[in-house]
C-alpha cells in the first residue's frame, strides 16, 4: 500500500463516491466541452485537496452532503485557477500531460475555465450553500492577490522575506486553509473548530509552498539535480532570498545580475544554485519547512487522537516528504 493509498483508507469510500460526484457535475451539453472536462478529470492528480476536505469533515464528527459540495467546490474553483494559469503562464504540460491551451488553445482554454468556475458557483446557490461558497470564493480571491503581489514584486527583484510569505500564505496556503474550514463546516462544526482547522490549513499550505520551492534547488530531496526553473522566470523564493540578504555586496551584485539578466544561461544560472546552496538558502528555507509542520502537527494534536487525525498528520508529513 502506498503512502497516499494510506492517507485515503479512512475515507476510500467517499473519495470513490466523490470522483463519481465531480465527474457529474462537469458534464455539460455542448459536445467540445463535455471532450475537454471529460480530458481534465483522466489527468486528476493525487486530490490532496478533496482529501482534505474529507478527512477535515470525519476529523469533526461526519461526513454527509455537505461535505462532496464542499469538495467538490474546491476542485471545480481549483481547477479553474489552473487552466487560466497554463494560459498565463503559456504553458504547454501540466502534471506530464499537454495542457488545455495546448491542445485547445487560449480562447477556449479560458472559456473552459470560466465554464468551470460558473459550475462551482451555481452548485452553491442551488444547494443553498452560501457558506462553503463564502469560504472558497475568499480563497480564490487570495490566490488572484498573491499571483499579482508576486508578478509586481518579481519585476523589481524586490521581495523581502516577509512579502515572500505572504505571497505564499495567499497564493497557495490560502485554499488549502479553505479545503479544512469547508470541512469543518460541512460536519457542523463550531467557530473555535473552523478556526483551527482554518489555520491548520494555512501553515500546511505555508509547508507544502516551500516544498515546492525547495525543489527548483534540489531533486528528490537532494541537492545538485535542480531544475532552475523559478530562477529562469525571476521568481524571488526563500532558498535565493535568504542567502541575498547574507551575501556579500559583490557577490549580491553578481546574483541579482544572473537573475535579472542571465537566467536563461546555463552555467550563470548553475552557479547561482551552487551559491543558494552554499550560503545556507537551502538548510533555511527547510527549517522554516519543518517550523511551519510542526506547527499544523500541534493544532492537530489539539483534537482527540481518531483515525481522521492519524490520516491528516500522514498527508501533512507527506507534503514536506514527497519527491515531487
Amino acid at each position: 500500500m502506498t503512502e497516499v493509498e494510506k492517507i485515503r483508507a479512512p475515507i476510500d469510500a467517499q473519495m470513490i463516491e466523490f470522483e463519481q460526484r465531480f465527474r457529474a457535475s462537469m458534464k455539460s451539453k455542448t459536445p467540445l466541452l463535455d471532450r475537454i472536462t471529460h480530458y481534465i478529470v483522466k489527468r486528476k492528480g493525487k486530490q490532496m485537496r478533496p482529501m482534505f476536505v474529507f478527512l477535515s469533515a470525519q476529523l469533526c464528527g461526519r461526513i454527509g452532503d455537505s461535505t462532496f459540495t464542499a469538495a467538490s467546490l474546491i476542485e471545480l474553483l481549483h481547477t479553474a485557477t489552473l487552466v487560466h494559469d497554463d494560459v498565463v503562464d503559456d504553458a504547454n504540460l501540466r502534471r506530464g500531460f499537454f495542457s488545455i491551451n495546448a491542445l485547445w488553445k487560449n480562447k477556449i482554454a479560458v472559456l473552459v475555465g470560466d465554464y468551470l468556475l460558473s459550475r462551482g458557483l451555481l452548485m452553491s446557490v442551488e444547494r443553498n450553500e452560501f457558506e462553503l461558497l463564502r469560504i472558497v470564493s475568499g480563497a480564490v480571491r487570495e490566490m488572484s492577490e498573491g499571483e499579482l503581489l508576486q508578478m509586481e514584486k518579481t519585476r523589481k527583484l524586490n521581495i523581502t522575506e516577509a512579502v515572500y510569505y505572504e505571497i505564499i500564505r495567499q497564493k497557495t496556503a490560502s485554499l488549502i486553509s479553505a479545503c479544512c474550514e469547508s470541512g469543518a463546516h460541512s460536519a457542523g462544526a463550531d467557530e473555535d473548530t473552523r478556526k483551527r482547522l482554518r489555520t491548520f490549513g494555512e501553515y500546511v499550505g505555508m509547508a507544502f509552498q516551500i516544498k515546492d520551492d525547495l525543489f527548483d534547488y534540489t531533486s528528490g530531496g537532494e541537492i545538485g539535480k535542480p531544475t532552475g526553473i523559478d530562477i529562469k522566470e525571476k521568481k524571488m523564493t526563500l532558498p535565493l532570498i535568504y542567502t541575498l540578504e547574507h551575501a556579500s555586496g559583490a557577490d549580491r551584485n553578481r546574483m541579482v545580475n544572473t537573475v535579472k539578466h542571465h537566467n536563461k544561461n546555463k552555467r550563470r544560472v548553475r552557479e547561482l544554485i551552487d551559491m543558494v546552496v552554499a550560503g545556507g538558502g537551502i538548510a533555511y528555507a527547510a527549517e522554516k519547512m519543518e517550523y511551519y509542520r510542526e506547527a499544523a502537527v500541534k493544532i492537530l494534536y489539539s483534537f482527540e487522537q481518531t483515525e481522521a487525525r492519524d490520516a491528516l498528520e500522514r498527508l501533512v508529513n507527506y507534503t514536506i516528504n514527497r519527491k515531487k
